[in-house]
């Protein structure tokens, strides 16, 4: 028996300190993954901290056919997932052109802090990244889930096939379908030859 399937043995037995081991151990890359759904690393904290606390109360689920890691990418997949389509549920179009107004009934011209970084390439490597996270928040779900796993978390195909509960064909296909949606784009901004 593995530490890790240990750790989960002592954790279904009620060991509290076992699951926090196995919190450590997976805690940043569960945050990878959740800033690579949502963006920011507000929002990431507070889907990797949900992500856990839905894991340890639905521990009695993990079957032990795949990984530790494998089942929490699958949680936390599912938890970032389901806080985009309530968001998306509840946006509301803003305009930073139009003017805010104020109790008195005046208005004022929006104001927004200038965070770009003074170095030329790294305001370059940002605009890039961001350019890529707004590619990545403009895909279907489950191309997004591909491109996310496999490009940037590194999971193999089998592994993304057990998180996402679909085929290795599946996988092949969504991931194939979001790489060229992802080079078309970068091709028509002219990032890409």
């Amino acid at each position: 028996m593995t530490m890790e399937e240990e750790l989960v043995k002592k954790s279904l037995q009620g060991d509290t300190t076992a699951f926090e081991e196995l919190v450590a151990q997976y805690q940043s890359k569960i945050y990878a993954l959740a800033f690579r759904y949502m963006g920011n690393e507000e929002d990431a904290y507070d889907m990797c901290q949900e992500a856990f606390i839905k894991a340890f109360r639905s521990l009695r689920s993990f079957k032990g056919d795949s990984s530790f890691g494998t089942w929490m990418y699958r949680v936390t997949t599912n938890v970032c997932l389901d806080e985009l389509r309530r968001r998306k549920r509840r946006i509301t179009t803003l305009s930073l052109d139009e003017p805010l107004a104020t109790k008195e009934g005046d208005e004022v011209e929006k104001e927004f802090a200038d965070t770009s970084p003074t170095a030329d390439i790294i305001y370059e490597q940002k605009e890039f990244s961001q350019y890529i996270q707004s590619l990545l928040d403009q895909m279907k779900p489950e191309h997004k889930s591909a491109i996310i796993l496999r490009d940037i978390m590194e999971l193999s195909y089998e592994e993304i096939a057990e998180v996402l509960n679909c085929s290795m064909g599946t996988v092949k296909s969504r991931l194939s379908r979001a790489r060229e949606a992802l080079r078309k784009k970068l091709v028509d901004r002219e990032l890409l030859p």
